[in-house]
């Protein structure tokens, strides 16, 4: 049913996902000049100038990914009737944010003078987090298929 627990952790790990593209990666100082990475490009704020940060390079296959996977997460709570199907898109969504994070590192090493030195934001850990509500997702739907098993057994 759609109002088990497991649509409650699809919809965070989806929320989760469309965080990521507000909220930055990675960030570093040079010089009085700010780089933070988010998942849609490369943003500078220049130091002492009022204004709002301009984009240097964009991340537009990272951007698109950000969004395909939160759309994944978010689909898969509409497919309650199939259990086993569920469980296998949530699987695949789990392989897909690990490949996602991968990426971001790979795309974080772009700031200005690489990533030594660098801080990070609330956006790197955003998919561990979203792995772990896909994960107990799929510890729902297990729940809901011992359920319906013992429920079956009783008829």
């Amino acid at each position: 049913m759609i109002q088990r627990i497991q649509s409650i952790w699809f919809f965070l790990a989806a929320l989760t996902l469309i965080l990521m593209l507000f909220l930055p990666i990675a960030s570093k100082e040079i010089a009085g000049t700010e780089s933070a990475v988010y998942s849609s490009g490369l943003f500078q704020i220049i130091a002492g100038k009022a204004g709002s940060p301009f984009k240097i390079l964009s991340f537009l296959p990272l951007l698109i990914t950000n969004i395909a996977i939160a759309i994944i997460c978010f689909v898969n709570i509409f497919n309650f009737r199939k259990r086993s199907f569920q469980k296998r898109f949530a699987i695949v969504s789990i392989i897909l944010i690990i490949g996602f994070a991968f990426w971001c590192s790979v795309y974080a090493q772009k700031l200005p003078g690489g990533i030594e030195g660098a801080s990070f934001g609330v956006g790197a850990y955003l998919p561990a987090l979203a792995i772990l509500f896909v994960v107990l997702g799929i510890f729902g739907i297990n729940k809901d298929e011992r359920l319906i098993r013992s429920a079956e057994r009783l008829r």
